[in-house]
């Protein structure tokens, strides 16, 4: 890292496709190329897991752009229980944006729902070189009884939607059958193998995670070409008490992305003034 840039942090606010206000934070190191950072479900910008990686690529010297998904944290929008498609875009329109300011996206990192967001982000757009999955589901359709009750769909139909509470019976937010119906239509190992071969992909998932199976880790390597798995034991959902062996597991991959993109424009601009030479 070159100790003579400034870093500073910023919140930005990106228009998407519906119009909608996104906000995120903006680790600004100086560097042309940048990481963006997507949280998962009910969460945003300000996840442990997401500012411990932008701290730790600060002191790379490498940017960072802390997402809120439209519908959380601070951008505007209606939280949805599935929004795959929504998200997508939210990250497409991120992209865009920091295409058009002159900086070049080398990696997505996301966590948990966050992480089927990235994985279908390069399986629709061929852009992003690398891609960072953390403790995402592979099975979509898997574990919605045991989430929302036996008679979950039967509701769904009878309604058309569920208030979904927390256990001291608070309104937390609505479950549409649409929603429902995008996540159970999501087919993860379908948009995997869409991905190119050229994209560079790395899971990491953790041993003890009470939410997303570890099993479904072990699924990617069979439906991703170019794909790198890290396990770290004893490791919940969130990492919780193992932040710095995940930041260990991510920021070497980061890192040789960054150094990747720099040989490529050094490559590049070598071969424009071979050219007007």
């Amino acid at each position: 890292m070159d100790m003579n840039c400034t870093i500073t942090q910023q919140k930005l606010l990106i228009r998407n496709k519906h119009g909608e206000k996104l906000v995120g934070i903006l680790h600004d190191t100086g560097s042309p190329q940048l990481v963006l950072l997507c949280h998962g479900f009910r969460s945003s910008k300000n996840d442990e897991i997401l500012v411990s990686i932008g701290a730790a690529l600060e002191k790379e010297g490498i940017s960072a752009f802390r997402l809120d998904f439209s519908g959380n944290g601070e951008s505007e929008g209606t939280f949805q229980f599935g929004n795959y498609s929504k998200e997508v875009e939210d990250i497409r329109s991120v992209v865009e944006y920091f295409v058009g300011s002159n900086r070049s996206p080398i990696a997505i990192v996301g966590h948990s729902k966050g992480g089927d967001g990235v994985i279908l982000y390069a399986s629709k757009y061929h852009d992003i070189p690398a891609v960072v999955n953390l403790s995402n589901p592979i099975d979509l359709r898997r574990g919605m009884e045991e989430r929302f009750g036996e008679d979950i769909f039967d509701r769904l139909k009878k309604d058309g939607y569920v208030d979904v509470e927390s256990k001291t019976d608070d309104f937390v937010y609505r479950l549409t059958q649409e929603s429902m119906m995008e996540r159970l239509n999501t087919d993860m190992c379908e948009a995997c193998l869409s991905i190119d071969a050229n994209c560079r992909v790395l899971t990491v998932h953790g041993t003890a995670d009470e939410v997303i199976p570890v099993g479904d880790a072990y699924e990617f390597p069979k439906v991703i070409r170019n794909h790198q798995l890290i396990i770290i034991p004893g490791a919940n959902h969130g990492f919780s008490s193992h932040q710095e062996e995940m930041v260990s597991a991510v920021l070497p991959f980061l890192k040789e992305c960054m150094s990747r993109a720099s040989t490529q424009v050094d490559h590049v601009e070598g071969a424009v003034s071979a050219m007007t030479d």
